[in-house]
C-alpha cells in the first residue's frame, strides 16, 4: 500500500479540453473507419483507427487523470513482482483437490435430493390415499 497523501485536484480547464480533444480523436477515428469503408482498404482504415487511438491514448496521459492513472500502473507492476506464483505441481495438485471436492459434494448433493424426493414424492403424497 502506498503511504502517500494525495490531495484530490479538480480537473482543470485544461485537463478538460485535452480529455474533450482525446474523445474527439477516438469518435473521429471510429466515424472515419466506417465513413471510409468504400474508398480506403480495411487494413489503411485499421491503421487510421489506431492512430487516433494512439493519439488519444496520447492527449490523454498528459492530464490529470492520465498522470493518475501511470501511477496506478506503476505501483501495480510494482505490487505484482511481489507475487509469489505456484509452481506447475501446486497447481495440479491443487486443481485436483477441487475436482475431488466438486464430485464429493455433488454426489452429496444428489444423495440429499434423491432422499427428499423420495419422502416427498413416495411417501408424503401417498399418506392421504
Amino acid at each position: 500500500m502506498n503511504a502517500k497523501l494525495e490531495q484530490s485536484e479538480s480537473n482543470s480547464g485544461l485537463d478538460i479540453v485535452k480529455l474533450s480533444l482525446a474523445v474527439l480523436f477516438v469518435v473521429g477515428g471510429l466515424f472515419g473507419f466506417y465513413y471510409f469503408a468504400d474508398q480506403w482498404s480495411t487494413a489503411l482504415r485499421a491503421i487510421a483507427l489506431i492512430g487516433a487511438f494512439v493519439l488519444a491514448g496520447l492527449v490523454g496521459a498528459g492530464t490529470h487523470s492520465g498522470r493518475a492513472l501511470r501511477v496506478f500502473l506503476a505501483e501495480s507492476q510494482f505490487e505484482l513482482r511481489k507475487v509469489v506464483w505456484p509452481t506447475r505441481d501446486e497447481t495440479i495438485r491443487t486443481t485436483g483437490v477441487i475436482i475431488a471436492v466438486v464430485i464429493i459434494i455433488s454426489l452429496i448433493l444428489g444423495l440429499i435430493d434423491l432422499i427428499l424426493k423420495w419422502v416427498v414424492m413416495d411417501w408424503l403424497l401417498t399418506l392421504g390415499h
